[in-house]
Protein backbone atom coordinates (compact mmCIF):
# COMPACT_ATOMS: atom_id res chain seq x y z
CA UNK A 1 0.00 0.00 0.00
CA UNK A 2 2.85 2.38 0.80
CA UNK A 3 4.49 1.62 -2.55
CA UNK A 4 1.23 2.24 -4.40
CA UNK A 5 0.80 5.59 -2.67
CA UNK A 6 4.29 6.84 -3.57
CA UNK A 7 5.06 5.09 -6.87
CA UNK A 8 3.17 4.66 -10.11
CA UNK A 9 3.36 0.90 -10.59
CA UNK A 10 0.87 0.52 -13.44
CA UNK A 11 3.44 1.00 -16.20
CA UNK A 12 3.02 -1.90 -18.60
CA UNK A 13 5.97 -3.72 -20.12
CA UNK A 14 3.98 -3.91 -23.34
CA UNK A 15 4.07 -0.10 -23.42
CA UNK A 16 7.83 -0.28 -23.87
CA UNK A 17 7.50 -2.93 -26.56
CA UNK A 18 4.92 -0.90 -28.50
CA UNK A 19 7.00 2.29 -28.24
CA UNK A 20 10.06 0.40 -29.46
CA UNK A 21 8.20 -1.02 -32.46
CA UNK A 22 6.95 2.46 -33.39
CA UNK A 23 10.51 3.79 -33.17
CA UNK A 24 11.91 1.03 -35.38
CA UNK A 25 9.20 1.59 -37.99
CA UNK A 26 9.95 5.32 -37.97
CA UNK A 27 13.70 4.69 -38.23
CA UNK A 28 13.12 2.39 -41.19
CA UNK A 29 11.06 5.02 -43.00
CA UNK A 30 13.67 7.71 -42.27
CA UNK A 31 16.45 5.43 -43.53
CA UNK A 32 14.62 4.92 -46.82
CA UNK A 33 14.03 8.65 -47.24
CA UNK A 34 17.70 9.42 -46.61
CA UNK A 35 18.82 6.71 -49.01
CA UNK A 36 16.51 8.03 -51.72
CA UNK A 37 17.77 11.56 -51.14
CA UNK A 38 21.44 10.67 -51.56
CA UNK A 39 20.78 8.40 -54.53
CA UNK A 40 18.80 11.12 -56.30
CA UNK A 41 21.93 13.29 -56.54
CA UNK A 42 20.16 16.33 -55.06
CA UNK A 43 22.90 16.89 -52.50
CA UNK A 44 25.16 18.46 -55.18
CA UNK A 45 28.20 16.89 -53.56
CA UNK A 46 27.55 18.35 -50.09
CA UNK A 47 26.04 17.17 -46.86
CA UNK A 48 22.77 19.10 -46.73
CA UNK A 49 21.86 17.82 -43.31
CA UNK A 50 25.04 19.02 -41.64
CA UNK A 51 25.80 22.69 -41.16
CA UNK A 52 25.09 25.17 -43.89
CA UNK A 53 23.02 27.68 -41.92
CA UNK A 54 19.49 27.63 -40.60
CA UNK A 55 16.61 25.49 -41.76
CA UNK A 56 15.09 28.44 -43.68
CA UNK A 57 18.30 29.05 -45.61
CA UNK A 58 18.80 25.47 -46.74
CA UNK A 59 18.50 24.09 -50.26
CA UNK A 60 14.77 23.58 -51.06
CA UNK A 61 15.24 19.83 -51.52
CA UNK A 62 17.13 19.58 -48.24
CA UNK A 63 14.50 21.67 -46.49
CA UNK A 64 11.74 19.39 -47.76
CA UNK A 65 13.59 16.35 -46.42
CA UNK A 66 14.18 18.05 -43.08
CA UNK A 67 10.50 18.96 -42.71
CA UNK A 68 9.47 15.40 -43.53
CA UNK A 69 11.91 14.00 -40.96
CA UNK A 70 10.61 16.33 -38.26
CA UNK A 71 7.01 15.40 -39.14
CA UNK A 72 7.93 11.72 -39.04
CA UNK A 73 9.54 12.11 -35.61
CA UNK A 74 6.40 13.81 -34.29
CA UNK A 75 4.26 11.05 -35.77
CA UNK A 76 6.39 8.38 -34.11
CA UNK A 77 6.17 10.23 -30.80
CA UNK A 78 2.37 10.48 -30.99
CA UNK A 79 1.99 6.82 -31.97
CA UNK A 80 4.34 5.68 -29.19
CA UNK A 81 2.54 7.79 -26.57
CA UNK A 82 -0.88 6.59 -27.73
CA UNK A 83 -0.03 2.88 -27.69
CA UNK A 84 1.92 3.16 -24.42
CA UNK A 85 -0.93 5.00 -22.73
CA UNK A 86 -3.41 2.38 -23.90
CA UNK A 87 -1.38 -0.55 -22.56
CA UNK A 88 -0.78 1.26 -19.26
CA UNK A 89 -4.48 2.11 -18.95
CA UNK A 90 -5.35 -1.53 -19.62
CA UNK A 91 -2.96 -2.74 -16.92
CA UNK A 92 -4.23 -0.18 -14.41
CA UNK A 93 -7.81 -1.14 -15.12
CA UNK A 94 -7.01 -4.83 -14.73
CA UNK A 95 -5.26 -4.12 -11.41
CA UNK A 96 -8.10 -1.80 -10.33
CA UNK A 97 -5.66 1.08 -9.82
CA UNK A 98 -6.09 4.72 -10.88
CA UNK A 99 -4.00 5.83 -13.85
CA UNK A 100 -3.92 9.49 -12.79
CA UNK A 101 -3.11 9.91 -9.10
CA UNK A 102 -0.53 11.70 -6.96
CA UNK A 103 2.27 9.31 -7.97
CA UNK A 104 1.54 9.52 -11.70
CA UNK A 105 1.42 13.33 -11.50
CA UNK A 106 4.84 13.36 -9.83
CA UNK A 107 6.12 10.95 -12.47
CA UNK A 108 4.83 13.13 -15.31
CA UNK A 109 6.27 16.31 -13.83
CA UNK A 110 9.73 14.86 -13.23
CA UNK A 111 9.84 13.51 -16.78
CA UNK A 112 8.47 16.70 -18.34
CA UNK A 113 11.24 19.02 -17.09
CA UNK A 114 14.22 17.26 -18.76
CA UNK A 115 12.12 16.44 -21.82
CA UNK A 116 11.04 20.07 -22.27
CA UNK A 117 14.62 21.29 -21.93
CA UNK A 118 15.80 18.63 -24.37
CA UNK A 119 13.01 19.50 -26.80
CA UNK A 120 14.05 23.16 -26.95
CA UNK A 121 17.70 22.13 -27.35
CA UNK A 122 16.88 19.79 -30.23
CA UNK A 123 14.73 22.45 -31.92
CA UNK A 124 17.71 24.82 -31.78
CA UNK A 125 19.93 22.16 -33.35
CA UNK A 126 17.40 21.66 -36.13
CA UNK A 127 17.06 25.40 -36.69
CA UNK A 128 20.82 25.76 -37.18
CA UNK A 129 21.05 22.48 -39.13
CA UNK A 130 23.36 20.77 -36.63
CA UNK A 131 21.60 17.49 -37.41
CA UNK A 132 24.48 15.25 -36.41
CA UNK A 133 23.82 16.01 -32.73
CA UNK A 134 20.03 15.59 -32.81
CA UNK A 135 20.08 11.84 -32.14
CA UNK A 136 22.61 12.07 -29.26
CA UNK A 137 20.66 14.94 -27.68
CA UNK A 138 17.38 13.02 -27.91
CA UNK A 139 18.90 9.96 -26.25
CA UNK A 140 20.70 11.88 -23.50
CA UNK A 141 17.78 14.09 -22.48
CA UNK A 142 15.35 11.19 -22.63
CA UNK A 143 17.66 9.14 -20.44
CA UNK A 144 17.91 12.02 -17.95
CA UNK A 145 14.11 12.21 -17.88
CA UNK A 146 13.84 8.49 -17.10
CA UNK A 147 16.44 8.66 -14.34
CA UNK A 148 14.76 11.74 -12.86
CA UNK A 149 11.35 10.07 -12.86
CA UNK A 150 12.49 6.61 -11.72
CA UNK A 151 11.92 7.37 -8.03
CA UNK A 152 8.20 7.67 -8.72
CA UNK A 153 7.74 4.40 -10.59
CA UNK A 154 9.39 0.98 -10.96
CA UNK A 155 13.10 1.30 -10.19
CA UNK A 156 13.94 -0.77 -13.27
CA UNK A 157 13.28 2.29 -15.44
CA UNK A 158 16.39 3.91 -13.95
CA UNK A 159 18.60 1.36 -15.68
CA UNK A 160 16.89 2.03 -18.99
CA UNK A 161 17.59 5.73 -18.49
CA UNK A 162 21.27 5.12 -17.76
CA UNK A 163 21.60 2.99 -20.88
CA UNK A 164 19.96 5.70 -22.98
CA UNK A 165 22.39 8.30 -21.61
CA UNK A 166 25.38 6.04 -22.26
CA UNK A 167 24.21 5.32 -25.80
CA UNK A 168 23.69 9.03 -26.47
CA UNK A 169 27.18 9.88 -25.23
CA UNK A 170 28.74 7.19 -27.41
CA UNK A 171 26.77 8.30 -30.47
CA UNK A 172 28.30 11.80 -30.23
CA UNK A 173 31.56 10.28 -31.47
CA UNK A 174 29.83 8.60 -34.44
CA UNK A 175 27.90 11.55 -35.90
CA UNK A 176 27.04 9.87 -39.21
CA UNK A 177 25.50 6.84 -37.50
CA UNK A 178 22.94 8.84 -35.48
CA UNK A 179 19.89 7.15 -36.99
CA UNK A 180 21.21 3.71 -36.01
CA UNK A 181 21.90 4.83 -32.44
CA UNK A 182 18.45 6.45 -32.33
CA UNK A 183 16.87 3.18 -33.48
CA UNK A 184 18.89 1.20 -30.94
CA UNK A 185 17.99 3.50 -28.04
CA UNK A 186 14.34 4.18 -28.73
CA UNK A 187 13.63 0.94 -30.53
CA UNK A 188 15.73 -2.00 -29.39
CA UNK A 189 16.28 -0.90 -25.78
CA UNK A 190 12.57 -0.18 -25.33
CA UNK A 191 11.60 -3.59 -26.64
CA UNK A 192 14.14 -5.39 -24.43
CA UNK A 193 13.11 -3.33 -21.39
CA UNK A 194 9.42 -3.92 -22.08
CA UNK A 195 9.86 -7.68 -22.40
CA UNK A 196 11.86 -7.82 -19.16
CA UNK A 197 9.20 -5.79 -17.33
CA UNK A 198 6.42 -7.98 -18.72
CA UNK A 199 8.30 -11.11 -17.63
CA UNK A 200 8.96 -9.79 -14.12
CA UNK A 201 5.65 -8.15 -13.28
CA UNK A 202 2.91 -9.17 -15.73
CA UNK A 203 3.58 -12.71 -16.84
CA UNK A 204 0.59 -14.97 -15.95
Amino acid sequence: MMERSSRFISLSGLSGVSAGICALIGAGIAHNWLAEYWLSGLSHGGDGLRGGGSLHGANPDVRDLQIRLVALALGVLIAALATSTWFTWRKARKSQLPIWDHASKKLAMNMAIPLAAGGFFVLALIHYSDWVYVAPACLIFYGLALVNASKFTLTDIRYLGLLEIALGCISMYYPHEGLYFWAAGFGVLHIIYGLIMWWKYERP
